[in-house]
């Protein structure tokens, strides 16, 4: 019975990684489309958020299947229901490419050369989601806690590009929707950024049983 259920697992584990690999696609899409100009991107960054739709739903009946016929002790019951936890935050992580790319489509955006840390937004936020599932496949406490602690670099590079742009509106030097919506792009990589930090917090949980927030005031 142990072996059938250790076999499950490890189909959750594939599942976990399958899904985070289509969430590091859609935003490397969405940010190329942004990059580049390459609006046949940010279209692909959209049908992959289906394809992120599908796979929760996937991963969401596993889970309820462990549950139902395996009744998996307490250790174990962690780790789906952390499961089920991280693929609610990976599939808005797809939502949330999907919709950078509707803004790059819809308002024809492309970055200009060397703008204002989105590049570097959209890396550090494709690192956060690799490393958060990488985490929850090996275990690994000190990488959940390292994808935790990075979220303050995404937040840090969200303040630098809105506070340019702002000052570029007022000083005239840049047109005001496309500046608007290169901080929609921007707050949407940082929502990325919050989601993966989100499922990191969820491996934290399923490896020691406690979740930041229990217990503060």
């Amino acid at each position: 019975m142990r072996s059938k259920f250790d076999e499950q697992l490890e189909n959750l584990n594939k599942a976990l990684i399958q899904m985070g690999a289509l969430c590091e696609e859609a935003i490397e899409n969405s940010a190329g489309a942004l990059m580049t100009g390459n609006f046949e991107l940010a279209e692909k960054a959209i049908m992959i958020d289906e394809k992120i739709d599908q796979k929760e739903r996937e991963i969401e009946n596993l889970c309820l299947r462990l549950l139902l016929q395996q009744q998996p002790v307490a250790g174990d019951l962690r780790l789906i229901s952390a499961a089920l936890k991280m693929i609610t935050d990976m599939e808005r992580i797809g939502d949330q490419a999907a919709d950078i790319s509707d803004i790059i489509i819809i308002g024809k955006i492309r970055a200009e050369n060397g703008t204002l840390y989105i590049g570097d937004m959209a890396n550090a936020t494709i690192k956060m989601v690799t490393q958060s599932i990488d985490a929850f496949v090996n275990r690994d406490l000190k990488l959940a806690v390292a994808v935790i602690d990075y979220d303050d670099a995404v937040d840090e590079l969200f303040t630098r590009v809105r506070n340019e742009l702002i000052k570029r509106i007022e000083n005239k030097t840049v047109n005001g929707e496309y500046a608007i919506d290169l901080i929609m792009i921007a707050k949407y990589f940082e929502r990325i950024g919050d989601h993966a930090t989100n499922i990191a917090e969820w491996v934290e949980f399923a490896i020691t049983g406690r979740h930041r927030g229990e217990g503060d005031a």
